[in-house]
C-alpha cells in the first residue's frame, strides 16, 4: 500500500474523532463542517465573493491606495474577497453564526481568535491569486503592518504578519517583518470617523533600511478598510527605498458596501 494513503487515512480518522468531540463549525455560517471540509462549508466555500484583483492592475482597490499615496506612477493593491461594512462589525469580536454568510468572520478568526489555520488557508489562496499576476512577479520582498509592541505583546502574535509570510512564501520572495514599525499607539481605525482615519495613522509608522536591494516590495494587511493605514506604511517605507521602488499592498479583504 502506498504510504501516502495511509497517512491520508490516519489524517481522516483523527479528524473524524476530533471532530466528536469538538464539531468544527463553518467560520461564516455556523454549520457544522463534514469531515472533508475546510474552515468554510461547501456552500460558503462557493459564495465567497471573490474580488479578482490580482488579475487586473487597476481596480477600485488600487485607485483608493494611489489617491492616498498621490505616487508619480501607479502603484498595485489587490484583495481576496469583499466583505459588507454595515457597521462596526468588521472590527469587532463578536460572532453571529446565524445561519447566514458572513465573511467577516474569517478575518475576526484569525485576529480576535488565534485561527492561524484559517489564516494560513485563505493567506495561501491569496498568495496563489498574487503568483499568477505577472505585475506581482518581481516583488521580491514582503513585509506586514506592524502592531505597536504593547499590543502585540498582549495579543501574543500580529495576524498581518501570519499572512505576510504565507504571501512571501507563494512569491518566492524575502519576508521582513521588522522593516516597519509602529512608533505611536493608534486607536482602534473601526472606532473612527472616515475623516480621523488619516490623521490617527498619519506619522504613526517608522522604516528601517532594507538588507540587499529591492525592486517591488508589498505591504500586507488582513483588512483594506479606508487605506490609510497602509497609505501610512507606504510613506515610511518610502523614506528608506529608492524613487525606483514599485510599493504594492495585499489584504485578505476588501471592505465594499455594493458588491
Amino acid at each position: 500500500m502506498d504510504p501516502r494513503i495511509s497517512r491520508i487515512d490516519l489524517k481522516t480518522a483523527l479528524r473524524s474523532v476530533a471532530d466528536l468531540a469538538a464539531p468544527r463549525l463553518c467560520l461564516s455560517c455556523g454549520r457544522k463542517l463534514l469531515i472533508y471540509e475546510r474552515h468554510l462549508c461547501i456552500p460558503c466555500r462557493a459564495d465567497i465573493p471573490f474580488t479578482h484583483y490580482a488579475s487586473r492592475t487597476r481596480n477600485p482597490m488600487a485607485d483608493i491606495y494611489n489617491a492616498l499615496i498621490e505616487a508619480d506612477r501607479y502603484q498595485y493593491a489587490a484583495a481576496l474577497f469583499f466583505f459588507r461594512s454595515d457597521s462596526d462589525s468588521v472590527d469587532s469580536e463578536a460572532e453571529d453564526y446565524s445561519g447566514e454568510a458572513d465573511y467577516t468572520a474569517i478575518t475576526k478568526a484569525l485576529k480576535y481568535h488565534a485561527n492561524f489555520g484559517a489564516g494560513r488557508y485563505f493567506a495561501d489562496m491569496l498568495g496563489s491569486e498574487l503568483a499568477r499576476a505577472l505585475h506581482f512577479a518581481d516583488v521580491d520582498l514582503v513585509t506586514c503592518v506592524p502592531l505597536h509592541p504593547l499590543r502585540r505583546y498582549r495579543r501574543g502574535y500580529n495576524q498581518a504578519e501570519i499572512i505576510a509570510r504565507r504571501v512571501a512564501l507563494a512569491l518566492g520572495a524575502r519576508f521582513d517583518g521588522r522593516l516597519l514599525r509602529r512608533v505611536r499607539r493608534t486607536r482602534s481605525q473601526a472606532s473612527l470617523a472616515p475623516a480621523a482615519k488619516a490623521a490617527n495613522v498619519s506619522g504613526a509608522f517608522s522604516a528601517r533600511p532594507a538588507s540587499g536591494s529591492v525592486r517591488h516590495l508589498l505591504i500586507v494587511d488582513d483588512v483594506f478598510t479606508t487605506g490609510n493605514t497602509l497609505a501610512a506604511c507606504t510613506v515610511a517605507a518610502r523614506t528608506v527605498l529608492p524613487p525606483s521602488c514599485r510599493i504594492s499592498v495585499a489584504t485578505l479583504a476588501f471592505v465594499e458596501n455594493n458588491y
